[in-house]
């Protein structure tokens, strides 16, 4: 919902023109390689830690509901006895990761979590599990120290060599590896990360702005800035949750404000596009839009597992302190299991924990997925197929 730039009183980004100095060229034409010669022009982000917030009565309407819906969810899960801050931690993970093209099946990340050989992308969500973790772990104080945790958890196994410390080269989006002459969007120089990374924790810390308006605005800073060299969107999207967190909207659990952003991810990057232009309210309409998708899936994933773990609770014949009932906690969680982490979430010996596994596997609930008797690994097919569903409808259009 495009508004008048004039209206809205925020500063669009100005440009600098920078020398380049090309870093090799391979196998390029000579047409690519003159248009990736000479002087470029970077982005040169405003400073908006004092910068004064207006939008139209109806937006604000929007996001004071969107807000209300947000803490209501939050509330409601928060109440119910299943491990579902874990569940919807993974699902905001998986989406936020897929927005980047990073996706992967519920199997294929339960296997990576559990230590099991899994995809390469499944690797690089669990990752962004941690990333989220840390998100949440460093709401209370956000700065810049919490910004490079986060990013740390993230990378720390995947690129270990650029976490710890904002970038220091030139990056730029789009437009292939020669240069960022013919790139979508050249984020500001690198010399101009910290200053601009101290600004925008200021205005994150700020307390006199609508909390989901002022989330909107600095996620969108944040990725105009750029300060990585990999892993922004993702970790852009785990400020999201930091600041959901730190402004009390959420207090429980991680509501997957991704997965609605996954239903429509063009609009979502044309409004940070119109950001960069002077228009805050496209990325204000975008989160809290995003937000009313989330509560909707997050509430029929909740409700979907609540099914299940009756279903379960019905078909198997033990003491509802058993072993057995006791994993199907677990197994809500963590639908890949080994006899070790069975074990050790139960704090049973190997043997008892086998004992509970072959009750669940008796039941129907669990399915072996590995082959010979050694190091097997079991599957829980009904929490995979309603964690796959979900993703299903994140990303579907509305």
């Amino acid at each position: 919902m495009p508004t008048d730039n004039r209206t809205t009183g925020w500063p669009a980004l100005d440009y600098e023109e920078l020398p380049w100095h090309s870093v090799g060229e391979g196998h390029a034409s000579r047409t690519q390689r003159r248009r990736a010669s000479g002087p470029y022009r970077a982005a040169v982000p405003p400073f908006i830690s004092a910068q004064k917030i207006s939008v139209d009565g109806e937006l604000q309407a929007l996001t004071e509901e969107a807000s209300s819906e947000l803490a209501r969810f939050d509330a409601e899960v928060g109440q119910i006895a299943a491990p579902f801050a874990s569940i919807l931690l993974r699902t905001e993970s998986a989406s936020s990761s897929e927005i980047e093209n990073l996706s992967s099946g519920a199997r294929q990340i339960a296997l990576a979590e559990l230590g099991a050989h899994a995809s390469k992308n499944a690797q690089l969500i669990v990752g962004n599990v941690r990333a989220m973790q840390a998100a949440l772990s460093l709401s209370e104080t956000i700065d810049g120290r919490a910004i490079l945790e986060m990013h740390r958890a993230l990378l720390e196994e995947s690129n270990p060599g650029i976490v710890g410390h904002w970038r220091d080269q030139q990056v730029w989006i789009g437009g292939g590896n020669l240069g960022p002459h013919t790139a979508q969007f050249v984020p500001p120089h690198h010399d101009r990360v910290p200053a601009l990374m101290e600004d925008l924790t200021t205005f994150a810390n700020r307390l006199d702005l609508p909390v989901l308006i002022q989330i909107a605005i600095a996620h969108a800073q944040f990725e105009t800035i750029h300060p990585f060299p990999d892993g922004n969107g993702r970790v852009g999207r785990a400020l999201i949750q930091a600041m959901l967190r730190g402004g009390r909207l959420t207090r429980n659990v991680a509501v997957p404000v991704s997965a609605g952003l996954l239903h429509d991810t063009g609009s979502y990057f044309e409004a940070l596009g119109a950001y960069r232009a002077g228009d805050i309210a496209p990325i204000v309409h975008s989160i809290a839009e995003a937000s009313f998708a989330a509560v909707h899936n997050g509430r029929t994933l909740v409700g979907d597992l609540e099914s299940v773990n009756g279903k379960w609770r019905e078909s198997v014949k033990a003491r509802r302190d058993s072993s057995a009932h006791r994993l199907l906690g677990v197994l809500l969680r963590q639908p890949v299991i080994d006899g070790s982490m069975a074990a050790t979430e139960l704090g049973v010996s190997s043997v008892n924990a086998q004992v509970a596994i072959n009750r669940l596997v008796d039941a129907g609930i669990l399915v072996q997925i590995s082959t010979g008797k050694r190091n097997r690994i079991w599957l829980a097919k009904d929490v995979v197929r309603v964690l796959d569903d979900f993703g299903a409808r994140a990303r579907r259009r509305t």
